[in-house]
């Protein structure tokens, strides 16, 4: 589970720079040019691994208006997602967006020069909803990781609303959670332990 969430973490690294262009670029090209673009940054910048504030600034300035955290906490919820009142939909949402920064952030620090390639999208169309894959090298003789990043596109270009990682899924991962605390305290309780678990990780 930590492997997973660490590899996780430093391929959504990858979208720290989504510039205006981004808007009309072709998804596989868009993820490429941005992973080429944040291997430089993380590579020259040796402050980021010492300055959690700055780490969480940039995940929160870069990051996060790139993820379309409404459809990822929607697809975790599942079946419950239409049960939970509207308010409760927005702040599960929040408390869940808040999760994924704070469990990740520290896990950017583990970047050791790895390459990433690319898969192109042979027919794209006039498709919506695309699935853009990645191959992340690692060095010192270690199994290539495979990384799918589903996205769709809407008004504000494309966007991301779920991450598979060696063929486990980000949001089926985090359903069978979300499933279980829901089980045994509703849609409060799943909101109770989502927002225990980030004051938990504030403190750290």
């Amino acid at each position: 589970m930590k492997r997973f969430l660490g590899v996780v973490t430093f391929l959504v690294a990858f979208l720290f720079v989504f510039p205006a262009w981004s808007m009309e670029m072709r998804p596989d090209r868009l993820v490429d040019k941005t992973v080429q673009e944040v291997l430089e940054i993380i590579g020259k910048d040796e402050r980021i691994g010492d300055d959690k504030e700055r780490m969480l600034d940039l995940i929160e300035n870069k990051i996060l208006p790139h993820f379309n955290f409404t459809r990822m906490t929607r697809l975790a919820m599942g079946k419950h997602w239409s049960s939970a009142a509207p308010e409760q939909q927005n702040t599960l949402v929040d408390q869940f967006r808040t999760l994924l920064v704070r469990t990740y952030s520290n896990a950017l620090t583990s970047y050791r020069n790895e390459t990433v390639r690319v898969d192109p999208i042979k027919e794209l169309g006039d498709s919506v909803d695309a699935t853009v894959r990645l191959m992340v090298i690692q060095g010192s003789g270690k199994q290539p990781v495979p990384i799918d990043y589903s996205m769709e596109k809407g008004p504000d270009g494309w966007k991301v609303y779920d991450v598979t990682v060696a063929g486990v899924s980000l949001v089926t991962n985090y359903r069978g959670s979300f499933n279980s605390q829901i089980r045994k305290g509703g849609v409060d309780g799943l909101i109770k332990t989502l927002s225990d678990k980030n004051r938990s990780l504030e403190g750290k």
